[in-house]
């Protein structure tokens, strides 16, 4: 298949997952004309990482995913192993700059743009020491030492800087937030995130597929169900492999069960962040409820490890679907108690309307998915059909409704949270009460050098895991691109005009992973 007027041929992924092509750029050009084409058709950039080849006989290799109406397009590009450097994608996505820069960091290739400052690199390995090539080794000893890092500097009358972080008041991840301000309006925000890697795609190199499970399913602990999903998806298409309906279904409803709980949570906290301590403690007992029913019946409070490449580790038998469905219906009423409450408190009000707002012009520069994209009326989301294509099972068959708002701002931000719970607590009873038959788990033999991409729509976003396998059969190279590097560019945009002291409730309007994005 051809998209557009790009000479470029791409081949569909076999499989039930997200519709996919494959596709690889001759040149440099090549990969530059494409992205553009995909710009100019309001397409985006979904991930971007690299590959050390030289252990096949090649050089480096470029990976990059595209999205455009039709679905996912996954374009490669070989470049030579004594100058691996290729074209700077930032002017054309945004969203570019700090992939590039952690491509450079963790394999050593290079775009050709003006930004090269490090992103994962803080001082901690060497400077000519990149972790992902073949032949790296341990890290050898150096002076660690931490790096300064070139903040943009804004100038003018009035205007000095606030640095944040990266250890902040309260048990959350470090990063490191430059405010530039004049008074308390923000000028601009920059930030540093890095601190929290973790070398899981070094630690990925070599592993089997039981290990890869459990090693992607902990990128980001929130969203294990949704990584997990995507990295047997990319498992399963390279090896050629379908689960069964029955272990779709139940994949399904354990992913609907990660975004209802991440949402419960987070509703709670927004309240909490604009000084209602009740929505806080309601929302919290709810979604400790919730999460109780998840260890009864599925033996995992956050459902780690229950989705493996190949279907599901774990069944549902009738008593606990029964106790799925009843549980979804008592939420239900709960929380539309608790939005009744929420849209006539004059003072959260005060707090959510206006605060933080983007819009969809941005959330298209910068190639943003998820609940923060839909909060601007654009409805991008995984679960849904692309043109001329029926969802990925087993959507189809349950017609998800995306929920939207276009105003952009924290309460367009929390009207969608509030929607979205209503709608999976409908596709979890849809789920809880149709479970098809087959099998939980089939083999999956790995078929070596074969190659394989897995996309699911998380409860923050497309959640992607690219996955390539060595002549032996285990992991050569795995990625996996939590959707907030996209998101966090986001964030320095919501914040402008609003004051320092409002950041705390705008960050949790979006709630960014940073062990995502600090793989």
């Amino acid at each position: 298949m051809r998209f557009h007027a790009e000479p470029i041929d791409f081949e569909r992924q076999p499989g039930v997952g997200a519709p996919l092509w494959r596709g690889r750029a001759a040149d440099g050009e090549d990969l530059l004309r494409f992205a553009i084409s995909v710009h100019r058709h309001d397409g985006r950039l979904c991930a971007l990482w690299g590959s050390d080849e030289r252990s096949n006989g090649h050089g480096f290799r470029v990976h990059a995913i595209f999205a455009l109406d039709e679905g996912w397009q996954y374009l490669t590009l070989d470049l030579p192993a004594d100058d691996p450097v290729y074209p700077d994608l930032s002017g054309v996505f945004a969203a570019a700059n700090r992939m590039q820069r952690a491509t450079f960091d963790l394999v050593g290739i290079r775009h050709d743009g003006e930004d090269q400052r490090p992103w994962l690199r803080h001082g901690g390995w060497p400077a000519d020491w990149f972790p992902l090539r073949h032949d790296a080794g341990d890290s050898p000893a150096h002076e660690n030492r931490p790096t300064d890092y070139e903040f943009v500097k804004v100038g003018g009358e009035g205007a000095h800087e606030i640095p944040v972080g990266p250890i902040h008041a309260g048990i959350i991840e470090p990063g490191h937030f430059r405010f530039t301000v004049v008074g308390e309006r923000v000028l601009r925000l920059e930030q540093r995130l890095g601190y929290l890697h973790k070398g899981t795609e070094r630690r990925l190199a070599g592993a089997d597929f039981s290990t890869g499970a459990k090693l992607v399913g902990r990128v980001s602990g929130d969203s294990t169900c949704a990584f997990a999903w995507a990295f047997a998806g990319a498992v399963e298409a390279a090896c050629g492999v379908e689960p069964s309906p029955r272990a779709l279904h139940l994949r399904a409803l354990l992913l609907e069960r990660e975004r209802v709980a991440n949402h419960l949570g987070d509703l709670g906290m927004l309240g909490n962040d604009a000084a209602f301590g009740f929505g806080l403690s309601q929302f919290f007992r709810l979604k400790e409820d919730w999460v109780r029913l998840n260890a009864q019946v599925f033996g995992h409070r956050f459902l780690m490890d229950r989705i493996v490449p190949g279907g599901v580790a774990v069944d549902a038998d009738a008593a606990g679907l029964a106790a799925i469905a009843g549980q979804a219906e008592t939420i239900e009423r709960e929380v539309r108690e608790l939005q009744r409450i929420y849209d006539e408190h004059a003072g959260l009000q005060d707090r959510f309307l206006t605060l933080g707002p983007i819009d969809a012009a941005l959330v298209r520069e910068l190639s943003l998915s998820g609940m923060a994209a839909r909060a601007t009326g654009l409805l991008l989301d995984a679960r849904c059909h692309r043109h001329g294509y029926a969802p990925p099972a087993p959507w189809g068959t349950l017609a998800v409704r995306p929920a939207s708002d276009e105003r952009g701002d924290v309460a367009a931000r929390v009207a969608v949270r509030f929607a979205e719970v209503y709608e999976s607590l409908r596709l979890i009873r849809l789920l809880a009460a149709g479970l098809p038959g087959g099998e939980l788990r089939v083999e999956v033999a790995p078929v070596p050098g074969a190659a394989g991409v897995g996309v699911i729509e998380g409860w923050r976003g497309e959640v992607i895991v690219g996955v390539q396998l060595g002549a032996d059969g285990r992991i050569a190279r795995c990625h996996p691109h939590d959707p907030s590097w996209q998101a966090w560019p986001a964030l320095e945009h919501a914040v402008l005009r609003d004051i320092v002291p409002d950041f705390p409730l705008i960050n949790k309007s979006f709630n960014l992973s940073y062990s995502g994005q600090d793989i």
